[in-house]
């Protein structure tokens, strides 16, 4: 017996008519999404996303009158489904991250790049729903259970994994495929090349539980392997962008920069690449 596909609740926000079919197109060539509706300026995406039970919106940043941030400010970011961002622009990347968006895909559009997006989407998609659904099952069954607990320090038998429980099973991440760790709520987010774990636990746990000198924190919501960092770039009051291998574009906050200098061995004198 086979089962229906998921089908995703998705709203495609472009005041240009090409871009808009764009990603249109290529989500349909991709399967697995029903586009609710399309809008072509900000104050109609509100009226959307305000309206409609959608599970993710593919939004553009640059648009007259209300912008793609100026949406997330209306709405709240708390009231938000899960964003793409799509847009011609680059250097709204730290912001766009901080504004918890799932990706963030330059045009013109690169197909292959747009897949590993969308494939992104469907794997915060569906493991939100399965923790849902498990919280829900943990209701009816009046039994209060986390949907992941990080175990803070690695076992002597296993000091370079990140080891964690889920329900009745055991993850074990090795930490050096960890790229970076992001607070979630009340959740914490392991990026681990194409593969992500929900974990409910604290940065300050995940900190404890990773090598030191192997990982730092750059944020009080961010930790980096540093392994996987390929370029700083200075920002004023002594921040930086923290760009990985894998192109992902981090912000070092002021409280972290000494200890992300000494960690890569810059000397304060000398200036980021």
């Amino acid at each position: 017996m086979t089962h229906p596909v998921m089908q995703w609740r998705t709203l495609i926000v472009d005041d240009e008519p090409l871009a808009r079919e764009g990603v249109r197109t290529r989500l349909q060539s991709l399967g697995g999404f029903d586009i609710i509706a399309e809008c072509g300026g900000g104050r109609a995406a509100i009226a959307a996303i305000n309206a409609q039970r959608l599970d993710v919106v593919f939004l553009d940043i640059q648009m007259p009158v209300v912008d793609g941030f100026g949406v997330i400010s209306e709405v709240g970011i708390e009231h938000m489904p899960p964003i793409v961002f799509v847009t011609a622009y680059d250097h709204y990347a730290i912001r766009a991250f901080d504004a918890r968006a799932i990706d963030y895909v330059l045009k013109p559009i690169d197909d292959a790049r747009f897949a590993r997006a969308v494939d992104s989407v469907r794997h915060r998609l569906r493991e939100a729903k399965e923790s849902s659904v498990a919280r829900q099952l943990a209701g009816l069954l009046e039994e209060v259970r986390p949907v992941a607990d990080v175990i803070p320090k690695p076992s002597s038998a296993a000091p370079d994994r990140l080891i964690a429980r889920d329900g009745d099973r055991i993850e074990m991440i090795p930490t050096g495929e960890i790229d970076w760790v992001a607070a979630d709520g009340d959740y914490v987010r392991v990026h681990a090349g194409a593969r992500q774990l929900l974990l409910r636990s604290t940065m300050t746990a995940i900190e404890a539980a990773l090598p030191a000198g192997q990982h730092v924190r750059i944020h009080r919501s961010t930790i980096v392997n540093v392994a996987r960092v390929r370029t700083l770039k200075a920002l004023p009051n002594n921040e930086y962008t923290v760009v990985l291998r894998n192109g992902v574009a981090l912000r070092a906050s002021r409280r972290y920069t000494a200890r992300l200098r000494q960690v890569l061995g810059i000397e304060r004198g000398e200036r980021a690449f």
